[in-house]
């Protein structure tokens, strides 16, 4: 912003001020919705608007007998909006200074068409890549499915890791288009589709060179405060202390194993996904301790037999530790665990360097840093 800031004082102080030109338009807190939809089933759209969580309808725009429609929007901060025409076939809209024109044959899905509006047409960027990953998630879904049924453990592995490889590949363009929208406000819709716990600084960086362009916008700054609550698990931070009692009542800290890469693993015996990750953790942990890599167990049992016995049946010879809470534990809402399998992966310095590793993408991680 600072050299955007400089770049306009140098042309202010280039021209006279009578100079002739054209005049900057104000926005004036209205936009205009216009625009012509064919074939639908019926005579009107409705305009909703997107909240923080939930979604208000703000009115009925009526059909002309050639499908047009003209409307205008009184607002006073960037929002996204949609239009729905009829079932299943709807128009979403990121508004705030620049009218809008929306062209759509119902029948023909890739007919719509978006003038105007610079950050409703970053919304059909949004749109396909959303669609195009939810297609690949379908797919995955049904093979997934299709093993299950076939017991057959080896695809379903393979598939599990197929969605792993998916989901970064989709970040990854998730992350490019934004970077393509010149802080266009429908980045912040887009941010939707990132793990915040893999993407914080970017989403953190993204996030707040919005807000430079767009202050005190509501949906901006509640995005933040959520952020902030991430902040002390992003990558790069020191890890939060864990002190819990091991399996002979002895309390152990994470910060024990200070000069190690330590897996900070909670898991629990009756965690299926995490009984079967439980041999791949096993055979990396062999393969690099010796090298300077140690695994930390958090347990979310809730009874002190069951995880015994689990730390037996897997032979998991690592540092365990447990206050026997379930998802009450400590340690869980420390690190904001709401679902397990879940990893935290530390430095020797106790900094966070990844997150969620488990099956080839642990592997792959060890592998770089013991290579």
């Amino acid at each position: 912003m600072n050299n955007i800031v400089k770049t306009f004082l140098v042309l202010i102080l280039a021209f006279p001020l009578t100079s002739c030109g054209s005049k900057e338009q104000v926005f004036d807190g209205t936009v205009k919705i216009s625009g012509k939809i064919e074939n639908s089933t019926s005579s009107e759209v409705v305009l909703v608007k997107y909240l923080d969580d939930k979604t208000e309808v703000l009115d009925t725009l009526k059909l002309n007998p050639n499908g047009k429609f003209e409307y205008t929007l009184e607002l006073d901060e960037p929002g996204f909006y949609e239009l729905s025409v009829q079932e299943n076939a709807s128009v979403m809209l990121a508004l705030y200074d620049q009218d809008v024109q929306i062209n759509y044959d119902v029948k023909d899905e890739k007919s719509l068409r978006i003038e105007g509006s610079d950050d409703s047409k970053n919304m059909l960027k949004v749109r396909d890549l959303r669609e195009d990953y939810q297609n690949q998630i379908n797919d995955l879904n049904d093979a997934y499915y299709e093993a299950m049924n076939n017991r057959d453990q080896d695809k379903i592995k393979e598939i599990q890791e197929q969605a792993m490889s998916l989901e970064g590949n989709h970040a990854t363009k998730v992350k490019a288009s934004i970077g393509e929208m010149d802080n266009s406000f429908a980045a912040l819709f887009a941010l939707g589709m990132l793990n915040p716990k893999q993407d914080f600084i970017f989403m953190d960086e993204v996030v707040s060179s919005l807000n430079e362009k767009y202050p005190n916008t509501k949906m901006i700054t509640s995005l933040m405060a959520r952020l902030e609550d991430l902040r002390a698990l992003s990558i790069g931070q020191i890890a939060p202390e864990i002190a819990l009692p091991n399996p002979q009542g002895e309390l152990v800290k994470l910060s024990d194993l200070r000069g190690k890469y330590v897996l900070i693993d909670f898991w629990a015996a009756w965690c299926k996904p995490c009984r079967e990750e439980n041999p791949n953790v096993v055979r990396l942990y062999n393969q690099y301790k010796e090298k300077g890599f140690e695994v930390f167990g958090v347990s979310l049992d809730r009874t002190k037999e069951a995880w015994e016995k689990a730390i037996e049946d897997d032979e998991l010879t690592w540092t365990h530790v447990s206050d026997l809470k379930y998802f009450n534990s400590e340690a869980a809402a420390t690190y904001q665990i709401n679902a397990i399998p879940a990893t935290y992966l530390i430095d020797p310095e106790g900094k966070i360097v990844a997150k969620d590793l488990r099956g080839a993408s642990l592997e792959n991680k060890l592998s770089e840093i013991f290579q």
